[in-house]
């Protein structure tokens, strides 16, 4: 077993487990000591390493109810909730109200509960270790504990980047080891069956935009003040952009102190800076830092420093360096934790998907959708038309998603969501494993919601919770906390809350954002309609790390793995074409191929650490 930084945790059966299992956590939490509260049995109940303020947990009579993560309730409310469950079905209802990002977990009457957030930021996972069914935060958690390799299949379906469908985007990497969907809580019996108990549905999609503004407008308010408060040093994302601004007004309105932070792109044609400047002036008690982006590690810096793994590949690995060096300058001015405005581009505005349904249920309306859209995207006539009258099941969406996993993507797409599409350089045997995996997920799968649009936008939303996740364990590594509150269940519920057509107006950016907050951000803010990038810098940072890329390139862990074709993968890291598109391609694949060097980097490290301690024969 390896240390891990940071909070995590395993939740064990109400039943007799080998001492092994205890051993090697015990192994797993050194430093540290391992912290366990066991069942009212007296068996290992909770097991990992956590501080107080990361995990709550309390006892009423014969139940132990637990939080862990940004939770609304104190441990006394938690007590005074927890006397209302007498059995495992109790136990949401005792919960409800509660707000913020947190795994439950319990244990009632022999019966033990865990479940994470529906954004998919928390997840679950699940394994069988020596008889029984052990549940973890961390995936890597249970690969550890139970020897388990990798998953070849999984980790090809992660070349297709964001495009990996439900349910399969929520699927361990590790053989053995599985991923309980958002929304899903998993309960086992004293008698060891395991079952899973849905928790969790989309709101009906009924409010008007201005009832719905109000919704996620509270939302907001109230996840950002349950993480800040009067005279705390909070760092802040202060991009210009609609999402991190707003963060930034309602956390000055809870009293917090914010160290902003600003990235200055080159591009000359960036209104980024100029839009936070304008924020920035009316935020008072700001301390705004600004960086103009040749102060910055450059894009791809530190390919080659091994880190601390993450549960799965993230897109991350770009500006991996830039996040440590932003983090360390509001670490130097006070701040304890840091806000970030991801998630908002998700939760508050829905897919194009939302067309198919509006133009069966109100077809003038859709038309007019339609054709806004159409304008603005510049769809081919013949491609939206298909579009909007294709009218194929999720499983049938699937099966042929199967078949186009090397196509070029749809111009208009109106399905079920992104169809997943593997770069040049996969593998022949990537490519039938990814086809495999799709057809059986054909066979079983559900869609989020019968409605298509309803299902994007559910699945885009956890999309977003599954990245929050990669950046909260990131951010923790760098030494400053970080939070997504648009990420959270309640902020998501608030969003969803809303009549699509209206929180996806063509005619307007982010209507529902906008309104909700409306007469607390500058009007000049909501009425921004651009969305800038940093494509200078993108491409200068890969043109400098080329002799990496060429290294890695040669030494590839993905061909190792057959995931990928080595000469194709040579070809696009060293081509001229590269620096002029394919970056979620290349994002995936570089994401993926550092993980595995992460990986490799910490189980060596491990190993040489059990050989120092072992001890010697006399």
């Amino acid at each position: 077993m390896r240390s891990a930084q940071g909070c995590w945790f395993v939740v064990l059966p109400d039943r007799d487990i080998h001492p092994r299992v205890m051993a090697r956590l015990r192994d797993s939490a050194r430093p540290d000591a391992l912290r366990v509260v066991p069942h009212p049995s007296g068996r290992p109940w909770l097991a990992g390493r956590w501080t107080d303020e990361e995990m709550t947990v309390c006892t009423a009579g014969a139940v132990r109810l637990a939080v862990a993560g940004t939770c609304s309730l104190d441990p006394a409310q938690l007590t005074v909730r927890a006397r209302r469950i007498g059995d495992p079905a109790h136990i949401e209802a005792a919960l409800s109200g509660a707000h913020g990002c947190f795994h439950v977990i319990a244990s009632v009457a022999g019966h033990t509960y865990v479940r994470g957030s529906h954004s998919g930021q928390r997840r679950v996972f699940r394994a069988e270790v020596e008889g029984g069914t052990v549940c973890a935060d961390r995936s890597l958690t249970l690969a550890r504990l139970t020897g388990a390799e990798l998953d070849t299949a999984q980790l090809a379906l992660r070349l297709a980047g964001g495009r990996v469908p439900h349910p399969l985007a929520g699927g361990a990497l590790w053989r053995g080891v599985h991923g309980v969907l958002p929304g899903q809580a998993l309960e086992s019996g004293p008698d060891g069956r395991v079952r899973t108990r849905g928790w969790w549905q989309p709101p009906v999609a009924e409010l008007p935009l201005a009832e719905a503004a109000a919704g996620l407008r509270e939302a907001l308010r109230r996840a950002v003040a349950l993480r800040v408060g009067p005279g705390a040093v909070v760092g802040a994302d202060l991009s210009g952009g609609m999402d991190s601004t707003s963060l930034c007004f309602l956390a000055a309105e809870a009293g917090a102190r914010l160290v902003a932070v600003t990235l200055g792109w080159s591009a000359p044609t960036n209104q980024d800076r100029a839009y936070a400047d304008h924020a920035a002036g009316r935020l008072p008690g700001l301390e705004h830092l600004v960086f103009p982006s040749a102060g910055l590690p450059g894009h791809f810096s530190g390919l080659d420093e091994r880190g601390e793994p993450a549960d799965e590949p993230t897109a991350g690995l770009r500006d991996r360096a830039q996040q440590r060096h932003l983090a360390k300058a509001m670490l130097a001015r006070g701040a304890g934790r840091r806000l970030s405005g991801h998630g908002g581009d998700h939760v508050v505005q829905p897919p194009p998907a939302y067309l198919h349904g509006l133009l069966r249920h109100s077809p003038a309306a859709g038309l007019r959708h339609a054709a806004a859209r159409r304008a603005r995207h510049r769809w081919p006539l013949g491609a939206t038309v298909r579009a909007l009258v294709e009218g194929r099941s999720y499983a049938s969406w699937l099966t042929r998603a199967a078949e186009q996993l090397l196509s070029p993507a749809a111009p208009a797409s109106l399905g079920w969501g992104p169809g997943p599409r593997l770069p040049a350089w996969a593998s022949a045997q990537a490519v039938e494993l990814c086809r495999e995996q799709l057809r059986a997920a054909a066979y079983r799968a559900e869609p989020l919601h019968r409605d298509r649009g309803r299902h994007a936008w559910v699945r885009t939303a956890r999309q977003a919770g599954q990245a929050a996740g990669h950046l909260t364990h990131r951010a923790t590594l760098a030494g400053l906390p970080a939070h997504a509150p648009f990420c959270d269940d309640a902020v998501i519920d608030a969003a969803l809350a809303a009549q699509p057509h209206e929180a996806a107006s063509p005619w307007s950016y982010k209507p529902l954002l906008a309104a909700a907050m409306n007469g607390l951000v500058p009007d000049h803010i909501l009425r921004r309609t651009t969305k800038d990038h940093c494509g200078p810098e993108w491409r200068e940072g890969l043109r400098r790390h080329r002799p990496t890329l060429a290294a890695w390139a040669e030494d590839s862990r993905l061909v190792a793995m057959g995931v990928a074709d080595a000469d194709q993968l040579r070809l696009a890291l060293l081509s001229p074409q590269l620096l002029t598109g394919g970056a979620p391609e290349l994002e995936a694949t570089l994401g993926a191929e550092g993980w595995l060097r992460d990986l490799e980097h910490h189980d060596a490290r491990h190993d040489a650490q059990e050989k120092d301690v072992a001890p010697t024969s006399p």
